[in-house]
């Protein structure tokens, strides 16, 4: 089934424009949250088909938000891409460990985005 739904999980306003102005001109329905644990709400309450997920943010971090979203039975099966300035390979490795499918470094380029998406649907 290809993808539809897409959750941007970003504190920064101008990224979430960012991602979002570039999905929604692709087709794509698209919802955003701040930090994590309105991510977590989100996921709960009309879960998306795929997450795009930031690092460093206030509260819980993209990794550990990733880890409880690919551990929790009803939402392991929705894939995570990390969209984050953490560029160290280390990271990358940590963050697919924790369960996400892929890792993008910002900024984000558009194409490359859209081609990671359309590999999962």
């Amino acid at each position: 089934m290809a993808i539809q739904k897409i959750l941007i999980v970003d504190d920064s306003p101008t990224e979430r424009y960012f991602l979002t102005d570039i999905l929604v001109k692709n087709g794509f329905s698209v919802s955003t949250a701040e930090n994590g644990e309105d991510a977590l709400a989100k996921i709960k309450a009309d879960k998306p088909q795929l997450i795009l997920m930031d690092v460093v943010m206030p509260g819980q971090n993209g990794f550990q938000i990733t880890r409880a979203i690919s551990r929790d039975p009803d939402t392991q099966d929705v894939p995570v891409i990390i969209c984050t300035s953490k560029n160290q390979e280390t990271d990358r490795i940590w963050g697919l460990r924790q369960g996400a499918r892929d890792y993008l470094v910002k900024p984000i380029d558009p194409q490359e985005l859209l081609a990671k998406i359309a590999a999962l649907g």
